[in-house]
């Protein structure tokens, strides 16, 4: 079991920018169409990571499920990556058919989804944070090299989800839906640092982390209607996956 200790200055302080990043990334002003590069470069790096750090990661510890809570996954863990892409998915279809139906085509809305719809996405991407928040204190590996990688690739995650979460939600989103999603980030970085836990469900929420993350990408990239530049995100994946394989 994985004992909760106090947080460092450093950790807590990765933790509060993390949460920044949801209040402010409105004010950069990126390109929706076609997309800006930043964006697909953020998008190339948060991807890096999942490929290339955190499910060759997840390889190594697979015996963690052996006799664990979830034992009946000890070869398996890449299923809870795959439920955290379906999740993820689900999600954003539900977001997108209610943006056709109930108020994509409407001029000045608040938000381009019905309520119930704004309230769902929104609320599972505030979990999710607080998730991310949950992990920054039970990260797969100690250490500041760890740290870095990890608070790079989720702060550039963070950038890709809020633009598209602001696209979805419109001013209900810069209102409400921004200040839940840097408050789940400290709720969860809160609650991993008062509690302890198997090191079988650490595991487990990293996979589950690693299939949301490369949904979440991945759904912003694909679209023709996009425009994604696939140099940007090209480069920004391989020189982090350089930059991880050389440190």
């Amino acid at each position: 079991m994985v004992e909760p200790t106090s947080p460092s200055t450093l950790v807590t302080a990765v933790a509060v920018a993390l949460a920044v990043v949801h209040l402010f990334a409105g004010r950069l002003r990126l390109r929706a169409i076609p997309r800006s590069v930043w964006l697909s470069g953020a998008g190339g790096v948060s991807v890096a990571y999942v490929f290339v750090h955190l499910l060759p990661e997840l390889e190594e510890r697979q015996h963690a499920f052996a006799g664990g809570v979830v034992g009946f996954l000890e070869h398996h863990v890449y299923l809870l990556a795959l439920v955290g892409f379906a999740a993820f998915y689900g999600l954003e279809h539900a977001a997108r058919r209610s943006r056709d139906r109930d108020g994509g085509e409407v001029a000045g809305a608040e938000t381009a989804t019905s309520p119930g719809v704004f309230w769902l996405h929104v609320g599972s991407f505030a979990a999710y944070n607080a998730l991310v928040g949950y992990l920054l204190v039970h990260r797969e590996e100690a250490g500041l090299a760890s740290l870095g990688f990890f608070a790079v690739a989720m702060a550039l995650h963070f950038l890709v989800n809020d633009h598209g979460l602001r696209d979805h939600h419109r001013a209900a989103y810069d209102r409400v839906g921004r200040w839940l999603l840097a408050g789940g980030v400290l709720v969860g970085f809160a609650v991993g640092w008062a509690t302890a836990v198997e090191e079988t469900l650490v595991s487990a929420l990293f996979a589950f982390l690693a299939g949301g993350v490369v949904l979440n990408v991945v759904k912003e990239e694909l679209p023709e209607e996009r425009r994604s530049n696939f140099w940007a995100f090209g480069a920004g994946s391989a020189a982090y996956a350089a930059l991880l394989l050389l440190v």
